[in-house]
């Protein structure tokens, strides 16, 4: 028989790899949140939770309980996911019910939807945004020392493979972009008798004249091969 140990290990090496081998982003944040529930002994709710520009949205939910503290935080406007920062990546109220740090918001979610404790784990930034895992255990449970570490292992797993494949997507798109110029600029350069320099001079007026990005313009050239009008 496998130890706690050695089951917890088995367990975080098939949740990576199923994260690493999952199809989409969706399909990523659905793997945790199913985890977080399975894996972490006092959760019974979980769910993905994106703050942009302090509005909620919840994007993936084990069920109803998530969805609906996130609209109880917009609502009253205080609430962890609202106070989770990038320079703080781990929120965990043991009481909900005695919480001062959102006293509204755990008051209500405590007594309308039967939670007693609760974890908002930062898992990825952007610009405009950004994600936390959410957990919720029932009225009653308390989330101890190794539920948080557990959440946190969950969470890191998560951002290091959205991280990762978002990295890529990224430099996908700039090879792809690359290669769209390239075409469009030997075109340019056989039919109008000009250098690459020229050739990246006329995107940019054709850019500009249209109002629309260079890499637009330049698909468009290399797809139909005929010229855009910059008179």
């Amino acid at each position: 028989m496998l130890s706690d140990a050695s089951r917890s290990i088995t367990e975080f090496s098939e949740l990576s790899s199923a994260l690493a081998e999952a199809p989409d982003e969706d399909a990523r944040l659905k793997l945790a949140v199913e985890a977080a529930v399975a894996l972490v002994e006092r959760c019974s709710h979980s769910g993905i939770t994106i703050n942009r520009k302090r509005r909620l949205l919840t994007r993936v939910s084990s069920d109803d309980v998530v969805q609906r503290a996130n609209e109880l935080q917009h609502e009253i406007g205080e609430g962890p996911c609202l106070d989770v920062r990038r320079d703080q990546n781990t929120l965990v109220s043991t009481d909900l019910a005695q919480d001062q740090r959102w006293p509204v918001w755990s008051r209500r979610v405590h007594d309308e939807l039967g939670v007693g404790s609760m974890m908002s784990l930062l898992v990825y930034t952007d610009r405009e945004s950004f994600g936390a895992l959410s957990l919720y255990a029932h009225d009653g449970e308390t989330f101890d020392a190794d539920d948080v570490v557990v959440g946190q292992a969950i969470a890191a797993q998560l951002a290091i493979t959205i991280t990762a494949e978002r990295e890529i997507d990224q430099l996908g798109l700039a090879i792809h972009n690359r290669l769209v110029l390239g075409q469009a600029q030997g075109i340019l350069m056989e039919r109008l008798d000009i250098t690459a320099d020229q050739a990246f001079d006329y995107l940019r007026r054709a850019s500009s004249h249209t109002n629309r990005k260079v890499v637009e313009i330049a698909a468009e050239i290399a797809s139909t091969r005929r010229l855009v009008d910059i008179d």
